[in-house]
């Protein structure tokens, strides 16, 4: 009796700490799939077409979004996009505060995965 009583102790340890895993997993990889190809497609372009640079840009996405959520990613991402055009709306994404601390987040989150990746 007391050896089935431990067994499912164990059982139901195991079972808590694979779905805490399971939840932190799910945090550390809230970059959907087509982002993850996009960014990797994008780094490999201004970094070379080999086997070496897809395994340092996929590096570097790793390292970003255990950084930066998705969700900022794409925030900094979309100002970036709006500060290349022209006219009043491009004005305001160069010229705001807010904006220029979300882009600063991802630059600093791409320094450090640049770091952890091709420097290391």
């Amino acid at each position: 009796m007391i050896r089935k009583l431990a067994e499912r102790g164990a059982l139901a340890a195991l079972a808590l700490s694979l779905s805490a895993v399971a939840g932190w997993a799910a945090d550390e990889n809230d970059y959907p799939t087509d982002a993850r190809v996009d960014y990797v497609f994008g780094c490999m372009a201004a970094n070379g077409q080999t086997r070496e640079s897809m395994q340092r840009c996929s590096c570097s996405l790793d390292q970003l979004a255990a950084i930066l959520p998705y969700d900022k990613y794409v925030q900094a991402s979309t100002v970036l996009s709006m500060r290349q055009g022209i006219g009043n709306r491009a004005n305001e994404f160069k010229s705001t505060k807010i904006f220029d601390d979300k882009v600063a987040d991802l630059r600093r989150a791409q320094a450090e995965a640049e770091i952890r990746c091709y420097r290391g």
